[in-house]
């Protein structure tokens, strides 16, 4: 199925840390950027996180924003020791009395005094866990919403191949009477001319007339490009790239079949042709 490398995602979830937020943002780019932005306590996830996006995505510029609000995992709790400070200040009230001197005693001294603060580790297992959950879910979300835009965006290249299958048509079918008209001018102009001419040599200009102007190729191989296309679009591999080429095929067609092209009808259709091809190598610009 087709994917669009255009998405957005966001969830959010209630932890014992905080609320933990994930949010991931996809655009169209030539190959696989992912940023990752996250608390630094979630930092040793980073790889397996952007593994994660590798295997959901094979293009794309990608955004990935997770943060924490309201809690706590940012640091570890702190606690005093208050066994510890009891006996700190007791030894300090010893020595102000031996010394006969008030002791001036300074809070944050006290604080640094080994043992006195504790640091309770934090759960960080629990954490990951947690970011782990909520990115697999935001990144299903995402990815289902660039199938559900890839689909859209098939669905357009595939209307316009129908138009275009519409004026390959009309060109056909419109090919005889080109012809005829190009051979009424030619004979036209050689009776204004007024000289003999060889009949045999005519009808060999005029072939050579018909051969330069013949599109029946460029429309040919215009037809198997939108087979090509359909074909590819209906598959199960990225596609983006393959259909990136297959514009440019559609576009040196159209191209030449302008340049060939003997008469007003002929042109008008060409021109069609190509603004129908640009639409669709834009809608192509996101697939992946």
């Amino acid at each position: 199925m087709i994917a669009s490398m255009t998405g957005f995602a966001r969830r959010e979830v209630a932890s014992a840390f905080g609320n933990l937020v994930c949010e991931l943002r996809s655009v169209n780019h030539r190959f696989l950027d992912a940023t990752l932005r996250m608390p630094d306590s979630c930092r040793g996830l980073e790889p397996e996180l952007r593994q994660a996006l590798a295997r959901m995505a094979k293009r794309g510029k990608i955004d990935c924003t997770v943060s924490l609000r309201g809690g706590n995992a940012g640091a570890a709790s702190l606690e005093i020791d208050e066994a510890a400070l009891e006996r700190l200040l007791t030894r300090l009230r010893s020595l102000s009395a031996a010394m006969r001197e008030p002791a001036h005693i300074d809070l944050i001294e006290l604080l640094r005094f080994p043992g006195v603060l504790r640091e309770e580790a934090l759960d960080s297992e629990a954490l990951y866990e947690s970011v782990r959950d909520l990115f697999s879910e935001t990144l299903a979300d995402l990815a289902a919403a660039r199938l559900r835009e890839g689909e859209r965006l098939s669905g357009l290249i595939e209307q316009r191949c129908g138009l275009l299958t519409e004026l390959i048509h009309q060109v056909r079918v419109h090919l005889p009477e080109a012809r005829a008209a190009m051979r009424q001018r030619f004979d036209e102009r050689l009776a204004e001319l007024r000289v003999a001419a060889d009949p045999d040599r005519i009808e060999q200009e005029v072939l050579l007339l018909v051969q330069r102007s013949d599109v029946a190729e460029e429309l040919d191989r215009l037809h198997g490009h939108i087979e090509e296309t359909t074909r590819t679009l209906r598959g199960d591999e990225p596609a983006g790239r393959r259909l990136d080429f297959l514009m440019q095929e559609f576009n040196r067609e159209a191209n030449t079949l302008s340049s060939k092209a003997v008469d007003l009808a002929t042109t008008r259709a060409a021109v069609e042709m190509k603004v129908l091809i640009e639409q669709m190598r834009e809608q192509v610009q996101n697939i992946e």
